[in-house]
């Protein structure tokens, strides 16, 4: 309790923050494995005053020492029994992951041996009604403790929730996609039918490279400290998918986009792998995995509907038993994704900071779909002995994921770019050329154009810092089409000027 205890109290200031705005009604569930002193809960609770906390009485002016019957914002709740104690102490062993998953989702089948599939209300919740998690909420957010949460992150998931659901009611997205459209690889359309992939914005969790780090931390980021790093994830963890009309305009429910236009919407990042952190958590991974695919199961949001839909599909999975074509009638469990635009919202501070230069299990590391090519670039790098006598920074190249946030950003914008200028030159590609041939990222492809020009690196500042979502009213108005590449609302990118010289 006490190492959690720093990363704990900043949770709760920021969660306090959110509830002083008067936007937000938080209440906060902690569960432990065994009841807690009660100091602990009265020390939670004072940390939470604007969300109907009792202030601590250190800090209180005047005294007031009476007791009050009041509702405290905070409900600790011990989810294991005698015997199952040690199983819920053991982080291999994925018990608290359900248990998180179990409270928040609240299917029917927890409460009750015989659930009709078919008739059973998703709305409903069956687990005891004094549970804070058995109340109806808008959005709810899971997450352990070492996970810092906050008013932008919410607000970005909301943004693209809402993006997602007004794209899959638009008019256009019910006709089905041309045929140039349905083989170009990356447009993906959302619509009511039931064969639409079901996406959910999802997190990933960033720990910082700093000169405290181990060595191997500072040879993957030659030399650089002080970044915002991933180690879940890597380049090849993830493609990029175009989704039209996912847009949303003022208060999210009326489409930003006018009624044909098939170029307007935004690139997601769309993830292709699980997300494989260090031992222990990727144990807990397999026992109980996340509940959206290629999202995390240690910070996590789902809004109401996303909630019910989810149930959904739990219950006829479990109505289903062992029976795999029973399973398979089911539906796919939803999509991680990440809008391209508003990326850094989603990177979440892992706080104690400790992740990075940690290696991976074997066999169980980020890039995993791509480990032949990986072994094989390794086996290259060797027969040129481009790191002879230099064992140490190959194991740092090779062995240890250390993915900074700004190349995360960089690769995503690129393959994008990349994958539509395919698209875009066809058959008439040149097979020997390398690079772009007919659109480039403005910002990114500086080989082609040096030096950058100045609102470019604005716009590029204007996204990093969540700005695209947060004044979205603004950008998706098209009044100012400057900064529509960076926020990753341009379908086709910049156009390639060439000279007659370099043609």
């Amino acid at each position: 309790q006490e190492t959690a205890a720093t990363h704990l109290e900043r949770n709760l200031q920021e969660i306090d923050a959110m509830c002083a705005t008067g936007l937000i009604a938080a209440r906060v569930q902690v569960l432990v494995c065994e009841p807690i002193p009660g100091v602990w809960t009265d020390w939670m609770d004072s940390m939470l005053p604007h969300c109907g906390g009792k202030e601590d009485p250190m800090k209180k002016k005047g005294d007031d020492a009476k007791l009050e019957e009041r509702a405290s914002p905070v409900q600790v709740v011990v989810t294991a029994t005698a015997k199952t104690a040690d199983v819920c102490h053991d982080l291999k062993s994925g018990f608290m992951e359900q248990r998180m998953q179990d409270l928040v989702l609240s299917p029917p089948y927890l409460t009750e041996n015989k659930v009709d599939a078919d008739k059973f209300d998703p709305t409903a919740k069956t687990t005891h009604p004094d549970l804070v998690s058995s109340d109806d909420h808008d959005l709810y957010v899971a997450m352990k403790w070492s996970t810092l949460v906050t008013v932008r992150s919410i607000n970005s998931f909301l943004q693209a929730s809402a993006d997602l659901a007004i794209a899959a009611v638009s008019k256009d997205n019910q006709i089905p996609m041309d045929k140039g459209d349905k083989n170009d690889g990356v447009t993906v359309v959302l619509s009511n039918s039931p064969s639409s992939p079901y996406l959910i914005p999802s997190f990933v969790r960033v720990s910082y490279v700093s000169e405290e780090n181990n060595k191997v931390a500072k040879w993957r980021m030659h030399g650089d400290f002080f970044h915002p790093s991933a180690w879940e994830i890597c380049k090849d963890s993830f493609d990029m998918s175009w989704i039209p009309g996912s847009l949303s305009s003022s208060g999210g429910i009326t489409p930003a986009c006018s009624e044909g236009d098939k170029d307007c919407g935004q690139w997601w990042v769309y993830f292709a792998e699980e997300q494989m952190p260090t031992t222990p958590e990727v144990y807990a991974n397999e026992v109980t995995a996340p509940l959206v695919q290629g999202g995390s199961n240690y910070v996590w949001m789902l809004t109401e509907r996303q909630r019910q839909e989810l149930v959904k599909v739990k219950v006829c999975v479990h109505a289903a038993g062992e029976d795999q074509a029973k399973k398979d009638r089911c539906g796919d469990f939803p999509q991680a994704v990440i809008p391209l635009g508003d990326l850094e919202s989603f990177l979440m501070n892992f706080t104690p900071n400790t992740a990075l230069g940690k290696k991976h299990a074997s066999s169980r590391f980020p890039g995993y779909s791509r480990a032949e090519e990986r072994e094989k670039d390794r086996e290259a790098v060797k027969e040129r002995k481009q790191l002879k006598d230099q064992e140490d920074i190959e194991k740092a190249l090779f062995d240890y994921t250390i993915y900074p946030a700004a190349l995360f950003h960089k690769d995503a914008t690129i393959k994008a770019a990349r994958a539509r200028d395919f698209v875009l030159t066809g058959a008439k590609r040149d097979p020997d050329a390398v690079g772009p041939q007919k659109i480039k990222s403005a910002y990114y492809d500086v080989t082609i154009t040096k030096p950058r020009e100045a609102t470019s690196a604005w716009c590029q500042s204007i996204a990093r810092k969540g700005l695209c979502t947060l004044y979205a009213d603004y950008f998706r108005s098209f009044v100012d089409e400057r900064c529509l590449e960076a926020c990753g609302m341009r379908k086709n990118w910049s156009k390639i000027d060439r000279t007659k010289d370099e043609l």
